[in-house]
């Protein structure tokens, strides 16, 4: 059997190993393969059995073009970058990677919340250039502090990603409220669940963690702003397309939201011209939120379980049943 990873170094940029699947097969790692590039992509497929995938585009003709393919597995929750639909049609199933990085997203949240508080790095920066030894007075802060016990955040998408972030925020004092279309019993165990309208009006903290569709690209825009509180902290660790950037950047130069944190952006890698960049208050990061060591081991884990499962016979994660 022949397996293909078509773009292995975010997952694993040295410091995990690839044996739980190459011992399934001939493996071939491609570090990264040019997302645009669809011959590139053909030719890295080449006769492979499997392919493994993260955010190398598997498009229906690299699918029709790829005469041995009989399984598709992402390294990731998400599989938009797959042709489900042909693969479907071609008898392949599609596998994805469900809540391996909870945790770790859960964590990232919070610490991007945490880091709007107190400008921890800001400050540290400060320090060691010399600001405190030559200062007045015993303390000095740059920023304004918030104390987050007693304030309100709101989820918006209470799955497991939501519920995790919840708890940790509920540990801190705060009181969760959330929105979901779908409410469980787990999340309405740990957050009172309200209309959107209403979350965007209570909420002092407002975090997205729910997918991405049409119905809800660019939820976050200069309408629904309006209805939030003045000086309102928005965290996004869930997909970049849940924003209007322009809206929120222009709420931040105004105002109107007192500061944002993001792990995620539209396209990716970000844009010169995104203009969050120049925005004031704003905190952007990488899209490392799920990226802990731990957490990319049990995405491998769950790989390599994957595989071994359509082996068998009995595909699990399958997305396009």
């Amino acid at each position: 059997m022949k397996i293909v990873v078509l773009d292995g170094y975010t997952e694993n940029p040295g410091d995990l190993s690839w044996e739980a699947i190459e011992k399934f097969g001939e493996l071939t790692v491609f570090d990264r393969t040019p997302i645009t590039d669809e011959a590139a992509i053909q030719a890295n497929i080449g006769d492979a059995d499997v392919v493994y995938t993260n955010k190398t585009p598997v498009t229906r003709a690299s699918i029709e073009n790829a005469p041995n393919l009989k399984f598709i597995s992402m390294l990731s929750t998400g599989y938009n970058v797959v042709d489900v639909s042909a693969a479907k049609k071609s008898g392949i199933p599609v596998s994805n990677i469900p809540a391996y990085g909870t945790a770790a997203v859960g964590q990232f949240t919070i610490a991007l919340l945490l880091e709007i508080c107190h400008h921890v790095g800001a400050h540290s920066n400060a320090v060691a250039a010399g600001r405190w030894a030559s200062c007045a007075d015993w303390c000095f802060w740059d920023h304004s502090l918030i104390e987050l016990s007693g304030k309100t955040m709101g989820i918006i998408g209470c799955g497991r990603i939501g519920q995790n972030t919840a708890m940790i925020a509920k540990a801190l004092g705060m009181n969760m409220i959330a929105y979901d279309e779908n409410p469980s019993d787990a999340g309405m165990s740990i957050a009172e669940h309200i209309s959107l309208d209403e979350l965007y009006a209570r909420s002092d903290v407002i975090s997205l963690h729910c997918p991405l569709f049409p119905s809800n690209q660019g939820m976050i825009n200069k309408a629904s702003i309006a209805k939030m509180k003045d000086g309102v902290i928005i965290i996004n660790t869930s997909r970049g397309g849940l924003v209007n950037e322009q809206d929120l950047a222009d709420a931040l130069n105004n105002g109107k939201v007192y500061a944002a944190g993001v792990d995620v952006v539209s396209a990716e890698p970000i844009r010169p011209d995104n203009p969050l960049l120049a925005a004031k208050n704003c905190i952007i990061t990488p899209h490392i939120a799920w990226a802990p060591k731990e957490s990319r081991q049990r995405l491998m884990d769950v790989a390599a379980d994957n595989l071994q499962a359509f082996i068998a016979g009995t595909p699990i994660n399958v997305v396009n049943l």
